[in-house]
């Protein structure tokens, strides 16, 4: 499996931290297929890595994509289903930015994104899949927390200012109820704008993983970009005095979901 389209570095516990929007990379003969907008591979969940360093004693997998989403983005549904019928949003392989711009001088057509399939998503959940496979292995469950960040204000894709934290069940059905709850408590504990399934209730990953009655608990936490960087536009700098907040909140988020899912695990043996 190519280094350059994940990266995978196993932990020894049961949480898997999924990055499938961090890379910035693009293979060559599609770049050159890019306008001058997608070159800026602007839609990036920028310095997913850095910000979720705070997890190290967690002991967490981390599943890292390495390329851009703009090349196909590995949290929609291959089969090209909308997440959010009648709702604005990209697909899986994305034709124009967020807010609405053209990425493509030519759009990819049907047997282009075919082979992106292959090539580029099918890599990323097979290494994620197995993964998941080797934790419940270890640990008889898993939970996994697939990290995102975006624009706090996208008038195409919601109105306002998006909360800072944004946690998504699938509306309650990617994972038991206790994990969930244990996680809204502790996200409420923190002084940030915040919501549970609201505009984001979790891509591809959390609703095709999350799994409660298969013991794998999968939640998506969607961060406005404004909680940890310096200014939500280029050069898209990290700002390590306001990441430290948000760190806090974030590992508290966690250690609540990661409790929750071994009481829940001890009360079934």
């Amino acid at each position: 499996m190519s280094a350059e389209i994940v990266t995978v570095r196993q932990g020894s516990s049961p949480l898997i931290l999924s990055m499938p929007h961090p890379g910035t990379g693009v293979p060559a003969d599609v770049a050159v297929q890019f306008n001058e907008r997608g070159k800026l591979v602007e839609d990036t969940d920028w310095h997913m890595r850095q910000l979720y360093s705070f997890a190290a004693p967690f002991a967490p997998s981390i599943v890292e994509a390495q390329l851009s989403r703009f090349v196909i983005d590995l949290n929609r549904d291959p089969a090209g289903v909308s997440l959010y019928p009648g709702q604005a949003t990209t697909e899986l392989v994305p034709s124009t930015t967020f807010d609405g711009a053209p990425i493509w001088q030519k759009a990819p057509d049907a047997a282009e994104i075919e082979r992106r399939k292959t090539a580029y998503f099918q890599p990323y959940h097979t290494a994620l899949a197995s993964e998941i496979e080797r934790v419940k292995a270890e640990h008889g469950y898993c939970v996994l927390w697939d990290c995102h960040s975006i624009k706090s204000v996208i008038p195409r894709l919601f109105p306002g200012t998006l909360p800072t934290l944004n946690l998504g069940t699938n509306s309650g059905e990617s994972c038991a109820p206790s994990v969930e709850a244990a996680a809204v408590a502790a996200m409420a504990r923190h002084p940030f704008t915040q919501i549970a399934n609201g505009r984001f209730k979790g891509g591809w990953i959390t609703r095709h993983y999350g799994r409660p009655f298969e013991r794998v608990h999968a939640l998506q936490m969607e961060i406005a970009l404004s909680a940890y960087l310096t200014d939500e536009a280029a050069p898209w700098t990290f700002d390590a005095t306001k990441a430290s907040t948000l760190q806090t909140a974030l590992s508290a988020i966690i250690a609540a979901a990661l409790d929750a899912a071994k009481q829940l695990e001890r009360s079934r043996s």
